[in-house]
């Protein structure tokens, strides 16, 4: 293959998946500068792709989660033949995300074994767990040989936010830059097993707010009602400063928005990747999930969960119906976490300053 290859990536659904896969494309891009990556995914990941300076195009999938459409996909793989790509990358593990890749007549297709791929995908790899414990390990192996190490320092995501956007939301969603940021991300589009409860989260803003900050809620259409429950139960005093932003902004919106934020106090969330990847402060809540799959790619971040015999369960729903593992985890846990990730910044900063 020549330096100047052209790759398809067949990206996942998720938005804190397809931050992870950011990883990915920065690998590739070191092994071959001159190479052209394109990433195939749903409409909502292209404001997304649009800030990762690798991608060279995002295509549209016009396909939705789970359907097979034959036709479909048969006329998107004739668009893409003309293309000539000379691999694709396949980061999901189905076996319909294995069709276009096939009937495009790309060369080369990498993925992992998945569900019944045998030869739709012909550089087929069998994935070791114990070896890639992490999603971001796995994307990343498909970069290289198969067997072949992983870098010692993998690349972490590195989104570019569109700063000259920033002074017009602001005053589109009348926020003021007059005092820091404190943003809260209560969603979780994976299921309420890993929402912190909103009174807990009204406590971090009420803290927050009292030192003289501001506090947006971020998050999608589904979230507006806990953003809302949340500025209820403050006091009436500070609820001016606390703005309800989810349902409101566009992805490109929040990850701009995001991007200026002072800190951020999120569930293991899309969110959550996305605020890392643009090096926030990063204060992380976990419940039914772990930071050993999918942790934030960052060292700007603190993780905060507590033991429980039931967890971690990975459920979208508590089975036993308790939500120990988040209703057990005290505000103030999370309210010192951000104080200790803050002073932290602030020594660094001074030693900057002096060096």
């Amino acid at each position: 293959m020549t330096e100047a290859r052209k790759i398809l990536i067949i990206g996942p659904s998720w938005v804190g998946d397809m931050v992870m896969a950011q990883s990915l494309f920065i690998l590739l891009k070191q092994q071959s500068p001159a190479c052209q990556i394109d990433v195939l995914a749903p409409a909502w990941s292209r404001p997304l792709l649009a800030r990762m300076p690798q991608v060279n195009r995002a295509i549209e999938m016009p396909v939705g989660h789970g359907s097979l459409m034959w036709s479909v996909r048969r006329q998107v793989a004739r668009e893409l033949k003309a293309e000539g790509y000379d691999q694709a990358i396949l980061l999901p593990n189905s076996l319909k995300s294995a069709l276009i890749p096939m009937f495009a007549g790309i060369p080369l297709r990498t993925g992992w074994k998945g569900e019944f791929r045998y030869g739709l995908v012909n550089d087929i790899r069998l994935l070791d767990e114990t070896r890639y414990p992490l999603m971001v390990q796995r994307f990343d192996a498909l970069a290289l040989p198969p067997g072949a190490p992983l870098p010692e320092k993998l690349p972490i995501p590195d989104l570019h936010a569109d700063s000259a956007r920033v002074p017009g939301l602001r005053q589109q969603f009348g926020l003021t830059d007059e005092r820091p940021v404190l943003a809260l991300c209560p969603g979780a589009e994976f299921g309420p097993a890993k929402r912190w409860p909103e009174k807990y989260y009204a406590e971090v803003a009420a803290h927050r707010l009292s030192l003289g900050w501001q506090v947006w809620l971020m998050g999608s259409e589904k979230d507006k009602a806990v953003a809302g429950a949340i500025i209820e139960t403050l006091p009436e005093h500070l609820r001016q400063q606390c703005h309800n932003l989810a349902g409101v902004t566009k992805l490109e919106d929040a990850i701009d928005l995001l991007s200026v934020c002072d800190a951020v106090v999120s569930n293991d969330s899309g969110l959550m990747h996305i605020s890392a990847a643009l090096n926030r402060p990063l204060v992380v809540v976990y419940g039914s999930t772990s930071p050993g799959f999918t942790p934030p790619l960052n060292e700007r971040v603190a993780i905060v969960s507590i033991p429980v015999d039931c967890g971690p369960c990975f459920k979208r729903e508590c089975p036993l119906g308790h939500m120990k593992c988040l209703n057990d985890l005290p505000p103030q846990r999370v309210i010192t976490a951000v104080e200790k990730l803050l002073s932290s910044e602030s020594l660094d900063a001074d030693k900057g300053r002096l060096s």
